[in-house]
């Protein structure tokens, strides 16, 4: 493990609550990685986030693509996002750190921000946009900022676009894992936590490609169906911040603990909201064939270990949840156009083919589909660097 190019954490000066920012490697001159707002956010847990967004950007190299790989950065704030003192310290945090904003990191939406909020207070800020610093990068950069707006504004079925392709990208990497076992997709049963942009779209996305979803968590508990959930009737009962109105409910779904998604009945499970979820206690709850981290970092390395001793197969965040900047960067060069069906065949080749490749690879060296990922990582990085440039 290398050390971060760049770390940094910033005091507010009117609440005393604390922001981090993590460069962990520049390519170009450039790095990439999303703001998170949360409770608890620490520098440790950017830092770990900077790193998984270098794999991330190194995964997606195509020689053949437009799109060029950037470093890996992040950055976070300790702050509830409801507190309603969150976009003022959002503002002022992104105020001092606007060189890097300007220069070297581009940041979007990640967990407890919209790209809308981050977009707003990006502007109050002083910033021309959250992503100029590879404006530089682009050869028709008025042309490519257009393809971007416009792609943000298509909807499919009341939803964003760029709200729906990281979830297409973590429900093909579930399809991928069912297809090399040879299950059928109809029946399968899911159990998703956090029904939020990542957690929704993955739900929807299953339900559509015929698999069960049997429960869903949000902040208030846990909502299951063991003849399935209606997801379409739950993401129209959501709030902004993916908790379900549980007057929505049908009779025959069940209120039950927070922590029961863990634990039903599924082949599945997708964290998809928090940092940490499973850890060496919880993991015993576990019955799954497979949990897919639709989430950064749900799953914490110790609980890993365990959990591959009794036959459950986790799927990294580094590859599972990487569609959504990918697609920002595919859009943005030029590799695809502000279109939802050629933003989810782009997705969904993509993320075939570099899922496929992971479980082979783990499955030739006997290691874990982590493990697996961190090699392809290491093949990639130095042609990268020697083509690109890399900074430490």
């Amino acid at each position: 493990m290398t050390t971060p190019l760049l770390s940094l954490t910033w005091t507010d000066h009117v609440t005393g609550r604390q922001g981090h920012l993590v460069i962990d490697r520049l390519v170009r001159g450039v790095s990439s990685g999303g703001l998170r707002m949360r409770e608890g956010c620490t520098l440790e847990e950017v830092a770990g986030l900077a790193r998984g967004m270098t794999m991330k950007e190194a995964l997606h190299y195509n020689p053949d693509g437009r799109y060029i790989p950037l470093g890996g950065a992040k950055g976070g704030v300790d702050c509830d996002p409801q507190d309603p003192r969150a976009y003022g310290i959002l503002v002022r945090y992104l105020r001092a750190v606007r060189p890097y904003i300007e220069t070297m990191w581009t940041t979007g939406e990640d967990l407890g921000l919209s790209q809308d909020i981050v977009d707003r207070a990006a502007a109050e800020a002083g910033l021309v946009s959250s992503i100029q610093a590879v404006y530089r990068l682009l050869d028709d950069e008025r042309t490519a900022r257009r393809r971007l707006a416009d792609a943000f504004g298509v909807e499919v079925d009341g939803i964003g676009l760029d709200e729906l392709v990281g979830g297409c990208g973590v429900a093909e990497s579930v399809l991928v894992a069912l297809d090399r076992a040879g299950v059928r997709y109809a029946g399968t049963r899911v159990s998703v936590q956090g029904l939020g942009t990542m957690g929704g779209a993955t739900a929807r996305f299953l339900a559509r490609a015929g698999l069960k979803i049997v429960a869903v968590a949000d902040i208030k508990g846990t909502v299951a169906n063991p003849d399935g959930l209606d997801v379409e009737a739950l993401l129209a009962a959501r709030d902004s911040y993916g908790t379900i109105d549980r007057t929505a409910l049908r009779p025959q779904d069940l209120e039950l603990p927070g922590d029961a998604w863990l634990s039903v009945d599924a082949e599945v499970l997708v964290p998809a909201a928090v940092s940490y979820a499973v850890d060496t206690a919880n993991q015993a709850q576990i019955i799954a064939r497979w949990i897919v981290e639709a989430a950064n970092m749900p799953v914490l390395a110790d609980a890993e270990e365990l959990l591959a001793r009794r036959g459950i197969t986790v799927l990294p965040d580094v590859v599972v949840n990487s569609g959504t900047n990918a697609w920002w960067w595919w859009t943005l060069f030029g590799d695809i156009e502000a279109d939802a069906d050629e933003a989810f065949a782009h997705t969904r080749r993509s993320m075939r083919a570099l899922v496929d490749q992971m479980l082979t690879r783990a499955e030739a060296d006997g290691t874990t589909p982590r493990a697996a990922a961190h090699a392809i990582v290491a093949d990639r990085l130095p042609v990268i660097a020697e083509h690109f440039g890399w900074y430490r």
